[in-house]
């Protein structure tokens, strides 16, 4: 009874932990999105979701951003590295050329005036947007398209590349650093890196 009662804990600590992981968006999810946003010119909306999949950074890394980080010399950097908000340990990533467009189109917008961050916070009320107002696009977003919000949050825009990457090279070092994780056990942790998987890149791989 002991052994069996120790199984089905086990089980329900899995379950709990698939079911509160975020899902990544898919590609397709990705450019729904993207349209949404510029049919509705929501200009800043779109800078912020195409630089959350690029950088994926933290949310609380994402909102603290400073103009400085992304743009130097008359135009947005192709890629940057700052330093973790969590970890205090740097992280670069790279800016693609769609991110960079959107990025600029907001820096000219009026409300980007003087500012230092940004993603300013609203009525000058706080220095840049908070996680709780990043948290509530995001699931605006995925709303949007159809998608379950409960099933997606930040850390869904955080996991969204680093998935595919994975995904179509196998490549968990590569993933490690993007994230900026310092253990490989917490890239395999996060991505749920499951037996199938390491099954797949097995049997791609001959001796």
């Amino acid at each position: 009874m002991e052994r069996l009662a120790a199984a089905q804990q086990r089980l329900f600590q899995q379950h709990r932990r698939i079911v509160g992981q975020k899902r990544p968006l898919a590609p397709k999810h990705v450019w729904a999105i993207r349209v949404r946003l510029e049919i509705a010119q929501k200009i800043r909306e779109l800078a912020l979701f195409n630089l959350a999949i690029d950088s994926k950074l933290r949310g609380c890394g994402l909102v603290k951003l400073k103009v400085v980080d992304v743009y130097a010399a008359g135009q947005v950097k192709h890629r940057t590295s700052i330093v973790q908000s969590k970890t205090r340990k740097p992280v670069s990533f790279e800016i693609t050329e769609g991110t960079r467009r959107t990025i600029a189109a907001w820096l000219e917008d009026p409300l980007m005036i003087g500012s230092e961050h940004l993603w300013p916070g609203r009525f000058h009320e706080r220095l840049h947007i908070s996680t709780r107002q990043y948290a509530r696009l995001v699931r605006e977003w995925v709303t949007s398209i159809g998608l379950e919000p409960s099933a997606y949050g930040t850390h869904s825009m955080r996991r969204t590349k680093v998935a595919q990457i994975y995904r179509k090279t196998g490549n968990l070092r590569a993933v490690q650093l993007l994230l900026g994780h310092t253990k490989m056990d917490s890239t395999v942790r996060y991505l749920g890196v499951e037996l199938e998987d390491a099954l797949t890149i097995a049997e791609a791989v001959e001796i």
